[in-house]
């Protein structure tokens, strides 16, 4: 474990991505501020992480609420005082044909996928600026959607290409404040989400595939290495997949 100390808030903490990203900060010496829609996930990794109650907080969040973002950041200013790292993890899909899916389907993804972290981002800003040391990292989670997508996934993947641009916007827009934001595009990595994918998932020629899968810790290990680097060094765009997954070349 470090000593380092630093502080964290990590999204869509209580399961998949989140927590596996949450249980290796906390092992790496963080004070690591869970936020998510449900408080019984949340305290499920804190209490797998072992981690001692002054240096873990849970805080059930709705990302898509402006008044719940400000809430989760001044209860993390309160306890741990600053805030080096934010790891955007929150989202959502909408299963189902681009044609028939309802405005209230897309409105939800767009509300947790894209919205959610730009309030998050806002108020991460508001407390880097301010402290001292001043500065600070704001990682993405992107996803291989943010290249290109699976089928049936109009919603969910217009957010990740749009995650994009809000990552290069606030790299542009938090030099003058010492902040460096990057962005991990992640692709087909095993939790209880994904784990459908080794039964098979359907493929854009429409045939149903198995595909190949990583262990969700590697991605946590890259995420944790994204946020170690000094902050005159940043890593822009990350892709970490499942090798032989169906992505670069034709699949």
């Amino acid at each position: 474990m470090g000593a380092h100390n630093k502080v964290a808030v990590i999204t869509g903490a209580g399961t998949g991505i989140g927590k596996a990203v949450s249980l290796a900060f906390l092992r790496d010496g963080y004070r690591v501020a869970l936020a998510g829609r449900r408080r019984e996930p949340l305290e499920q990794t804190v209490a797998e992480s072992g981690a001692e109650a002054g240096r873990v907080l849970a805080v059930p969040t709705d990302v898509a609420d402006p008044q719940s973002v400000k809430a989760l950041f001044a209860k993390v200013k309160e306890k741990f005082g600053r805030l080096d790292v934010l790891f955007n993890n929150a989202g959502i899909n909408a299963a189902g044909l681009l044609e028939d899916l309802t405005v209230e389907q897309w409105k939800s993804v767009v509300d947790i996928n894209l919205t959610g972290p730009f309030l998050c981002t806002q108020e991460a800003f508001k407390l880097m600026k301010s402290q001292t040391p001043r500065g600070g990292r704001i990682i993405n989670n992107g996803s291989i959607s943010a290249h290109a997508p699976r089928p049936n996934s109009a919603p969910y993947t217009s957010t990740k290409h749009a995650i994009t641009g809000l990552t290069k916007c606030t790299s542009l827009d938090g030099r003058k404040y010492d902040i460096a934001c990057g962005q991990i595009d992640i692709g087909n990595a095993l939790t209880e989400l994904s784990a459908k994918m080794t039964k098979g998932v359907p493929q854009a020629n429409g045939e149903i595939a198995v595909e190949p899968m990583m262990n969700v810790k590697d991605v946590a290990n890259a995420v944790l290495h994204m946020a170690s680097l000094p902050l005159d060094t940043n890593v822009q765009f990350m892709t970490i997949m499942a090798t032989k997954m169906p992505f670069v070349g034709r699949g």
